[in-house]
């Protein structure tokens, strides 16, 4: 028995050993991403004098840092064995786009700026919500939890959207072709109203987001990719009883798990629907039933929402305390409770998110 604990023990051990690792990685990252040292070297090759001068940092702490990263296997250095002070390091093209390309596929930025910069600052409030069983404001999370966010999607949409869209919604994709309107509920920095709008060159699209520098955010991204003129982003409350029955479409990406009323909303997104429209919901591609131990995707999911998404749920009351583990069978009753007649889960294929369609 001793022996089968010992073992338990030392496999669980050296677990928690690999994953402090990674997670320091990720600090490390973060501050490449932070200080634009990842930047200067996907220009060019550099040793740690050079690189500290073309970013404005102390050499002593610029060369640890790419000792560090070369050591872990995301930058390369030309010969080892030199003085430190010769050696050149240079980051693959591969590595280079996934950190700094935005738009790319195999962006990961985002991995490294949600956990380490915007839930780090917040862990003592975390601690204190553990115990009193209130909430962390969204807000409280800062800049890398919006920007981070905002970019764990963005490529998604960019790439794939519209495609989903056009396969799995055939008679939507249709009708937009011909012009319209679509609701994008809780669209943060507005890439997927971007995207929409690119594929759908007649249609106009309305952002609503409740936090104010999201919207800025989505505006300026909005002028900057040519679409400011069909896509308006507002502070706005959807259930706002002006906007009932002007959509063709009406979309919630990523966000109905943190909403503290998740029935009411949706049932405000039923009231903007026009004849025959549906609400289409991204949300996490979450187990149908709890399991355990589990797979990666679901781990991630989870720890996201015990860090993140659920606090964030709890910040306003009443609430549902959906967090990110929001499985089909809680959309269903969601929906049903809105008065939807019926929820299809759609065709589409993406490791981290499922597609539902509401119909009213």
């Amino acid at each position: 028995m001793r022996r089968g604990r010992d073992n338990e023990a030392r496999s669980f051990a050296i677990r928690m050993f690999t994953s402090a690792v990674a997670a320091q990685e990720l600090y490390t990252c973060y501050l490449g991403l932070k200080l634009g040292l990842y930047g200067a070297l996907a220009e060019d090759s550099a040793t740690s004098t050079q690189l500290a001068e073309r970013t404005e940092t102390a050499e002593r702490y610029t060369r640890e840092w790419l000792e560090q990263q070369a050591a872990a296997g995301i930058i390369t250095v030309d010969d080892a064995g030199k003085p430190a002070s010769e050696r050149v390091y240079e980051l693959p093209a591969g590595h280079a786009e996934a950190l700094l390309a935005p738009d790319s596929p195999y962006s990961v930025a985002p991995i490294a700026v949600l956990p380490m910069g915007a839930t780090g600052p917040v862990l003592p409030e975390l601690i204190s919500a553990f115990r009193s069983g209130s909430g962390v404001p969204y807000v409280a999370y800062g800049d890398d939890s919006r920007d981070g966010h905002a970019g764990s999607n963005r490529a998604l949409f960019t790439h794939n959207l519209a495609e989903w869209v056009r396969n799995a919604l055939p008679d939507v994709h249709n009708r937009l072709l011909i012009g319209g309107r679509i609701a994008d509920v809780g669209c943060g920095a507005g890439w997927s109203s971007i995207a929409l709008a690119k594929a759908y060159p007649d249609v106009q699209v309305d952002g609503y987001d409740l936090d104010e520098q999201s919207i800025s955010d989505a505006r300026r991204n909005a002028a900057e990719h040519g679409v400011a003129d069909r896509v308006v982003f507002q502070v706005r409350d959807c259930a706002d009883s002006s906007l009932v029955g002007q959509y063709n479409l009406v979309c919630i990406f990523d966000a109905l798990h943190d909403m503290s009323r998740p029935v009411d909303v949706l049932r405000s997104c039923r009231s903007l629907l026009s004849n025959g429209a549906s609400v289409l919901v991204m949300d996490a591609k979450v187990a149908e039933e709890f399991t355990a131990p589990a797979g990666e995707v679901e781990r991630f999911l989870y720890a996201a929402s015990v860090l993140h998404c659920l606090p964030v749920g709890l910040a306003e009351q009443p609430s549902a305390a959906t967090g990110t583990a929001m499985r089909p069978a809680t959309v269903d009753a969601y929906a049903e409770k809105a008065g939807f007649s019926k929820t299809q889960i759609l065709p589409v294929e993406d490791m981290y998110h499922r597609f539902y369609r509401l119909i009213g």
